[in-house]
């Protein structure tokens, strides 16, 4: 591979690194009590509680929620990103990264 080549490539894989960025994936837990929002490259954007759904008698509940929220976020980030990132692989590949 050229090295004109291999700039092409690592121009696009910026380029897709900063789409990521702007992807956002909203993710919801407990029938909607927690939602929380992340970017393609898993930076955490917010997290919304509904104070309807809280019981302030079971914070554990609550704090469940959140944590489940986070990790399906991650998840479903790392997806999207992988999926976006799937054909250019090969080609990185080649480039030794």
């Amino acid at each position: 591979m050229s090295r004109f080549d291999q700039a092409k490539m690592l121009l696009k894989v910026k380029k897709m690194q900063k789409e990521l960025q702007h992807e956002v994936i909203t993710v919801e837990a407990g029938d909607g009590a927690v939602k929380v929002e992340i970017t393609g490259d898993q930076k955490i954007k917010k997290v919304h509680i509904d104070p309807e759904y809280v019981d302030l008698d079971d914070i554990g509940q609550l704090e469940r929620w959140v944590e489940d929220a986070v990790k399906q976020a991650i998840q479903e980030s790392q997806r999207v990103a992988a999926e976006k990132m799937q054909p250019m692989m090969g080609m990185l590949g080649n480039l030794g990264l």
